[in-house]
């Protein structure tokens, strides 16, 4: 391939990537709905027609931007597997819980595109599959921490592990960086707290 053609592609990707950073970033500020391909565009510093030569229309940066960010999950998904289950439980919650923050503080635009409860199926259906996958990584922990838990004991452990994670994350999203340490603390000692009787 020539030098041009890969700079062009180098550039092509970047532009993309700032595309979507923007997109993000006014999800975040004023929700999906109200966003606009003209809001999206002013906030990377391009014009409109310069969006649409990367993109038709907002939903296929939605799609985009949710493509990047289930990526980013499954990789945090990856620091949690049935191996780790022996650790102490201070640790365990370390590895549930910490790749996930980072993964959702670094993306706040998410919560705005995957809160809808309208939300597109071309989109809902990968983020089931995602949640799915999480859902039998911690269960699949707790089965090798506890191997005595009843199945749907195990599975209802599971599930509310990660509503207490995600009923959480929204407020440590938002806060100050200043704050956000000792919010992700208390995340965890709510972990801690309603995990330790069952696998402490």
């Amino acid at each position: 391939m020539e030098p041009k053609v890969v700079r062009r592609q180098a550039r092509g990707e970047r532009r993309m990537a700032e595309l979507q950073d923007a997109a993000a970033a006014v999800f975040a500020e004023v929700g999906y709905e109200a966003a606009t391909t003209n809001a999206i565009a002013a906030r990377a510093g391009v014009s409109p027609g310069t969006l649409y030569q990367f993109y038709a229309n907002k939903e296929a940066i939605a799609r985009a931007l949710a493509d990047r960010y289930l990526e980013q999950l499954r990789s945090a998904h990856g620091a949690l597997a049935p191996e780790h289950a022996h650790l102490p439980l201070d640790e365990l919650i370390d590895r549930m819980a910490g790749p996930m923050v980072a993964v959702n503080v670094a993306n706040p635009g998410f919560k705005a595109l995957f809160g809808r409860a309208d939300m597109p199926e071309q989109l809902a259906a990968p983020t089931r599959a995602v949640h799915a996958a999480l859902f039998g990584r911690v269960d699949a922990v707790l089965a090798a921490r506890r191997p005595d838990l009843p199945a749907a004991d195990r599975a209802r452990t599971a599930q509310v592990t990660m509503r207490l994670f995600g009923g959480l994350i929204p407020m440590i999203v938002s806060a100050d960086e200043d704050e956000r340490p000792a919010l992700v603390a208390e995340l965890k000692k709510v972990l801690r707290g309603y995990l330790e009787p069952i696998v402490g």
